[in-house]
């Protein structure tokens, strides 16, 4: 598939099948990741793969009870170090690029799932204090986003609307 048709076709899928997703595509979606551009090359990321369905299971508490990310084989939990950035581009770095750097490793990562076979949801609600301490987590890293992933139950459905370029962009 193009780049244009992945982008076109992903969709944010909270239902899944049990079947587990092997190692070797794991392995894939954060080869993905680390190739996601980064200001001045930092990348100020780490990733929290979770199979362990307790494990998941407290995302799920600390995610406003979102039962999903449970039923998911895996999810991804995306973190920024924003000391990483803060080092080079010091305070916006550590409030602004180590989210923009994590977030487009999120958009890879849902992209290369989705060139898989399998479906994903950006899951950015939830108590970061409570996914940080089911990991136990060092302070300096801060969990961005959840990603849970699995092999579709159905096709997803049609795209949802979008705004005209029109009604979101100006040209100078």
């Amino acid at each position: 598939m193009n780049v244009y048709q992945a982008i076109i076709n992903r969709r944010s899928t909270r239902k899944f099948k049990g079947d587990i997703v092997s190692d070797q595509i794991i392995l894939k979606l954060l080869d993905a990741a680390r190739w996601a551009p980064s200001g001045g090359n930092i990348q100020p990321w780490f990733f929290y793969v979770v199979e362990d369905r307790n494990k998941r299971e407290q995302l799920v508490a600390a995610a406003l009870g979102q039962k999903f990310i449970a039923e998911a084989p895996f999810c991804i939990v995306v973190c920024a170090e924003p000391e990483m950035s803060a080092i080079r581009y010091q305070q916006r770095g550590a409030e602004l690029y180590c989210l923009q750097d994590t977030a487009a490793a999120v958009q890879n990562i849902m992209l290369a799932a989705l060139e898989e076979g399998l479906v994903s949801c950006w899951v950015g609600a939830f108590q970061e204090d409570k996914v940080q301490q089911a990991f136990d987590m060092p302070r300096n890293r801060r969990p961005v986003a959840i990603i849970p992933i699995g092999y579709p139950v159905k096709e997803p459905g049609k795209a949802p609307v979008r705004k005209e370029i029109a009604e979101i962009s100006h040209w100078v």
